[in-house]
């Protein structure tokens, strides 16, 4: 015979069956699990029935364990033991005493916001253990859908036409982070250096260095609706080089205001705002129903407290 024992055994049958084992009596287990005698006996007849296997028999004016019951009794430690540890586990859960969170974030992230992440989460909530791996948004949404991840920090360009992170993102759930403007990055002595704003359609005829796939969607989107289709003569996801090159002399770049912040602007460069405006929105990504998952709500409560002023983001609720 078979039977599924989530639906046919509980916990609290097992305590009355290894009480009669150790006490020799119904009424001596009812009195020692504080219950009163005619519970536990109807207790055990509604457990029989849907065992369909005797339990105790009465033998004149005691009982004994029938062969079931002694099976039953030989294992109740390991069954009560095993409910009192998932109990023990899911309350420290509960409580934020234990936690992991896996996160992924791109690069520029690494040295700004997953720094100050990591410490208030070290501060607030202690027990919760986080594990990190440097990724560029594509990735970091395939190590999502994949399970490899719970957490991806990313970034997309809302105002892009093409921009991927709509269709990448579909059917995960989104917290918006920060918004932050992009920036043109030219050499110091060029002639457009002195203006406040840069309009985009003046630098039509400069050479381009551009940034990561994705940095490099936007600016084709920025320049086409500036008039002109930009001449990109180097590519590079390193925000340091791309400055560099441009204090070089070797062309002018687009950049968001964050890798700004993980890079000394060199000397021979200078940033300035651009017209039209554009921006990049940063967000964290979950499978649905994470945030169920005490860690994890932990940790976006977390990221939705952070203050990313000194970088140049704006909160997304500012």
């Amino acid at each position: 015979m078979t039977f599924e024992t989530d639906q046919r055994l509980d916990r609290q049958s097992v305590r009355i069956v290894r009480a009669i084992a150790e006490t020799g009596s119904i009424t001596a287990a009812a009195r020692s699990l504080g219950y009163s005698q005619p519970a536990i006996s109807q207790h055990l007849q509604r457990t029989e029935a849907r065992l369909g296997l005797a339990l105790v028999a009465r033998v004149g004016r005691s009982v004994r364990l029938t062969e079931a019951g002694a099976v039953l009794a030989r294992h109740a430690l390991t069954i009560t033991s095993a409910f009192d540890a998932a109990e023990g586990d899911l309350a420290d859960l509960a409580g934020l005493r234990t936690g992991t969170v896996r996160l992924a974030a791109f690069p520029t992230a690494s040295s700004t916001i997953v720094p100050r992440l990591l410490a208030a989460l070290a501060a607030g909530h202690p027990g919760i253990t986080v594990t990190y791996i440097e990724a560029q948004p594509p990735e970091a949404v395939q190590l999502l859908r994949d399970g490899g991840i719970d957490l991806a920090i990313t970034f997309s360009y809302p105002g892009d036409r093409a921009d991927p992170h709509r269709d990448s993102a579909s059917g995960l759930t989104t917290q918006p982070l920060f918004t932050e403007e992009m920036v043109v990055v030219i050499p110091a002595g060029h002639p457009l250096a002195a203006q406040d704003v840069i309009d985009v359609a003046t630098l039509a005829k400069e050479r381009w260095i551009a940034g990561c796939p994705r940095c490099r969607g936007h600016l084709l989107a920025v320049c086409e609706v500036a008039g002109f289709a930009p001449v990109i003569t180097f590519e590079t996801d390193n925000a340091s080089a791309v400055m560099n090159m441009v204090a070089s002399g070797l062309g002018v770049a687009m950049l968001p205001r964050l890798a700004l912040a993980t890079a000394t602007l060199p000397v021979g460069a200078v940033i300035r705002p651009h017209s039209p405006r554009s921006v990049r929105s940063i967000q964290a990504l979950a499978n649905d129903g994470a945030r169920r998952v005490p860690s994890l709500a932990a940790t976006g409560a977390v990221l939705a407290a952070l203050d990313g002023a000194d970088w140049g983001l704006v909160g997304a609720r500012a």
